[in-house]
């Protein structure tokens, strides 16, 4: 049965040139959809098998003749680029130099991002891996200190408008119908952080956005993973440290897009769509001068 997502509905299409193809078996360990199969001597392909292609392009990646072709569900064999060598690869040392360097930055330089960086940073998030192909990931990019400032306003009025809804008296009033954490969250982060940034807004401020030149909103089809959304935005946040940019992920835009039909309608984001996470971006006021250690909560091996 094809596997139905976002934006696709239906198998991809498989052709193996046999002349090619020494039936070396690769694609069959890579295959997980089960369209390919041993037939005798060779590779055969049914897809009425499991779920039949469902264009991820493994068998494509591993071949080592490139005699197999995936066309459909948004993949085409135009779609396969040169493996990196290993020499221009990074190792753990150098991944790791470029996560720990990592900060949340909100505070930028005037100057505005470039379309050649923003586009890398797109890029590269691509690459980010997901659920089920193709990708249901839609990226909203707020380009120039006009389009976010135009945005954290929106977000902003309707942060005043549900203001009450976390007033002492409401979240009283709510309390038995609220778990504790729900409860302690609403009352320790959320009603304060609504207070300060309405009344910063007020005066001018922004402390939503942080006047960032520019900003990246990730959504996705209510087909795809939860996580799918923040994925590629942790990917991107990693290309624009690597760019010499700062980043900062603000989630809570996710819970005013969700609930702002007027937000929706604005920037195009379709109501049903799984709401993920906003990152902001610029050239860093700031440098810093240590990094800091971060642990888990947990870690338990069994």
């Amino acid at each position: 049965m094809a596997l139905k997502t976002g934006r696709a509905d239906g198998t991809a299409d498989v052709r193996i040139d046999r002349d090619r193809c020494n039936a070396c078996g690769l694609c069959l360990t890579v295959c997980k959809g089960m369209p390919l199969y041993r037939d005798g001597d060779g590779i055969g392909i049914d897809q009425s098998r499991i779920f039949g292609c469902i264009g991820c392009g493994q068998c494509m990646a591993v071949c080592p003749r490139e005699c197999i072709y995936v066309t459909g569900r948004s993949l085409a064999p135009g779609d396969m680029v040169p493996m990196p060598p290993k020499e221009r690869r990074a190792g753990y040392d150098q991944l790791r130099n470029l996560m720990i360097s990592r900060r949340s930055v909100r505070d930028f330089r005037d100057d505005a991002v470039d379309r050649g960086l923003t586009e890398k940073i797109i890029a590269a998030a691509s690459t980010s891996p997901m659920g089920l192909p193709p990708s249901d990931v839609e990226v909203l990019v707020l380009e120039g200190r006009d389009s976010v400032r135009e945005f954290a306003g929106c977000a902003v009025d309707f942060m005043r408008k549900i203001k009450w809804l976390f007033s002492p008296a409401m979240l009283l009033l709510m309390r038995p119908f609220m778990s504790r954490e729900d409860y302690d969250s609403s009352r320790t982060f959320l009603r304060p952080v609504i207070d300060f940034i309405t009344d910063r807004r007020n005066s001018g401020e922004d402390w939503l956005l942080y006047g960032a030149p520019l900003a990246m909103y990730f959504h996705s089809s209510p087909y795809s993973d939860p996580v799918d959304p923040v994925i590629p935005a942790t990917y991107a946040m990693l290309a624009a440290e690597s760019l010499g940019l700062g980043s900062c992920m603000i989630g809570t835009i996710a819970f005013i897009v969700k609930y702002s039909s007027r937000m929706r309608k604005k920037y195009g984001i379709p109501g049903k769509n799984r709401q993920g996470v906003m990152v902001i971006f610029g050239h860093p006021r700031v440098k810093y001068k240590r990094a800091i250690k971060r642990t888990f909560a947990r870690v338990d091996f069994r």
